[in-house]
């Protein structure tokens, strides 16, 4: 080929993985984003293998659009966008991240190309052989296509209420027996974190008591797409989303106050929340209650060295002492948390419930990438918060649903904070079995707790 045909076989692909940085950094994360990666791939490609005329356009056009996307995407940090990393969460990462998108981007790309070219091989075998590869992969381009726009839906509630809702780019899952009942708006743990699978298959006892609306936090699920570019996500951000969330549901439904749920690291947005706007919750009810992650960390990372060394897991206990005590700057400085956190406290894994009409494809595909973006970028922000001084006191009932085989490193901070802590209506309830997560372990008897808690 000559130098000016290969400038055009690669410019539109190199524009269009310039354009992708700039719209998608993070790879499409929504059906429609992920619709026009896989329409415009193929134009791109098919263009290319015409101007090109030649069988390069295949590896050509995709190596252009990568290049071009990751240059553009340079300034753009996560563990979805960084550098892969050789580990069980890092590989999952690769795969779901930067894997999915080549399925959405550099297939179809890879496909138009094989179109456009129109090079007729010279062997009648090799000619089949083509025909079959090509035909198969745009099958399945097509299959992925369909696959991806197929939206969220969620199962209805008979004369009540059910439905899948935004308010501004955050996303909202709302549910219920009746509109009448009392409102109750449920903020997950993890940062990008979403459990509205756990909500409608564990917890649907509380619909019959409320209307539950189940936050997806920026960055996870269906709020997948509020992360941006910049991954701009804050405390204050997050305390806003809750605010703006509660107030969404105050004039939806016509109640001055609804019920505010917070577990684990969600439970830190919201009992701020509650503390800066009083008047628009009936209580705060905590579980899992995260108080100060700093010295959270710090007790599971001396809990977990010991629980390597007694089990002779060499490497484990050679990662915890070379990282040292946290805090630590890097989403997967925490990957020791993530894999064995729950085994060093014989406590079950946690539910991630994901394969549920409630999620797409893609955010099923995106889970942990999506929130371990988010984890990236807000964790290392929220090291200085210690409720003990920025939440002394709740103007309104605060009540807490705990277990009482918590982990050391949430029990032992939640339970000074919650002897100093003034409340005109302070209750603890606690679970004697249940671990981090009652509302899971035990979802009936949390609903009924709940329900006693708040009647109708």
């Amino acid at each position: 080929m000559t130098p000016i045909r290969i400038a055009v076989l690669l410019l539109p692909a190199a524009v269009w993985g310039v354009i992708a940085a700039l719209w998608t950094p993070r790879g499409p994360l929504t059906g429609a984003q992920a619709l026009w990666s896989v329409v415009i791939s193929a134009g791109v490609g098919v263009l290319a293998g015409r101007a090109a005329r030649s069988r390069w356009a295949i590896l050509l056009t995709p190596l252009a659009y990568a290049t071009a996307l990751e240059l553009a995407r340079a300034t753009v940090s996560g563990p979805s966008v960084d550098l892969p990393h050789a580990t069980p969460v890092g590989i999952v990462v690769l795969v779901t991240g930067r894997g999915v998108h080549g399925l959405l981007a550099l297939l179809p790309m890879v496909v138009g190309a094989a179109f456009g070219h129109r090079r007729p091989a010279r062997s009648r075998a090799r000619r089949v052989a083509g025909r079959v590869v090509t035909g198969l992969a745009t099958a399945l381009v097509a299959a992925l296509a369909v696959a991806v726009a197929v939206p969220a839906r969620t199962e209805s509630v008979p004369g009540g209420i059910a439905e899948l809702s935004r308010v501004g780019d955050l996303a909202v899952m709302i549910r219920g027996r009746s509109p009448a009942l009392p409102v109750l708006l449920y903020v997950p743990g993890p940062p990008g974190g979403s459990e509205i699978g756990t909500m409608r298959t564990r917890l649907g006892a509380l619909e019959e008591h409320f209307v539950v609306a189940t936050l997806d936090r920026r960055g996870g699920g269906g709020s997948a797409g509020a992360l941006g570019r910049a991954a701009a996500v804050t405390l204050d951000t997050e305390v806003a989303d809750v605010l703006a969330v509660t107030d969404h549901l105050r004039q939806r439904f016509g109640r001055d106050r609804i019920v505010l749920v917070g577990h684990s690291g969600g439970s830190i947005p919201a009992v701020l929340a509650a503390r800066r706007h009083p008047e628009w919750y009936r209580a705060y009810i905590g579980t899992g209650q995260a108080v100060n992650l700093r010295d959270s960390d710090r007790m599971f990372h001396a809990d977990m060295l010991a629980w390597a060394r007694a089990g002779n897991r060499a490497d484990l206990v050679a990662r915890l002492e070379r990282q040292g005590p946290p805090p630590w700057p890097d989403a997967y400085d925490y990957e020791p948390f993530l894999l064995y956190a729950t085994a060093a406290y014989g406590l079950p894994d946690p539910p991630f419930d994901l394969f549920v009409e409630e999620y797409t494809l893609l955010q099923k595909a995106h889970f942990m990438t999506t929130m371990l973006d988010t984890w990236d970028a807000l964790y290392p922000r929220l090291q200085e918060v210690d409720l003990h001084r920025d939440v002394p006191d709740l103007p309104i009932p605060a009540w807490f649903v705990q277990g009482g085989r918590e982990m050391r490193g949430l029990a032992v901070p939640f339970a000074s904070w919650y002897a100093a802590l003034r409340s005109p209506d302070k209750r603890l309830v606690t679970f004697p079995e249940s671990g981090h997560r009652p509302m899971a372990e035990e979802p009936d008897r949390f609903a009924d707790t709940l329900a006693a808690l708040i009647p109708a």
